[in-house]
C-alpha cells in the first residue's frame, strides 16, 4: 500500500488499484479504435479508396509502365552494352597504335 500526503488529509491507494486504471484506460482506448475501425469500414470513405484504386490503376495500365523486373532486366542489358563498348574502344585504340607504328 501506498501512502501519500496531502495538507491535512491522507490519501491511501493500493499499486493494484494504479494497475486496474491503466488495464481500464487501455481498454477504453482499444474499443474506440475498435469501433473507429468499424464505422471506417461501413463509411463511404472505403467506396472511394476502392473507387480511387481501380481509377489509378486503369491510369497506370495505359502508361504502359516496365514491371520493376522488366527494368532490372533492361539495366543488366545495358551495363553488359557498356562493357562490350568499354572493350571495343580499347582494341580499336590497340589497333590505331599499331596502324600509326607502321
Amino acid at each position: 500500500m501506498c501512502v501519500g500526503r496531502n495538507p491535512g488529509r491522507d490519501v491511501r491507494f493500493t499499486v493494484l488499484d494504479s494497475i486496474d486504471d491503466t488495464m481500464s484506460q487501455n481498454r477504453i482506448l482499444e474499443d474506440l479504435s475498435a469501433k473507429i475501425s468499424e464505422f471506417l469500414a461501413a463509411s463511404p470513405a472505403k467506396d472511394v479508396e476502392r473507387n480511387l484504386r481501380a481509377l489509378l490503376s486503369a491510369a497506370f495500365a495505359r502508361l504502359d509502365l516496365a514491371t520493376r523486373e522488366e527494368f532490372e532486366i533492361q539495366a543488366k542489358v545495358l551495363a553488359r552494352a557498356r562493357e562490350k563498348l568499354s572493350e571495343l574502344e580499347t582494341r580499336v585504340a590497340e589497333l590505331e597504335a599499331k596502324l600509326e607504328r607502321k
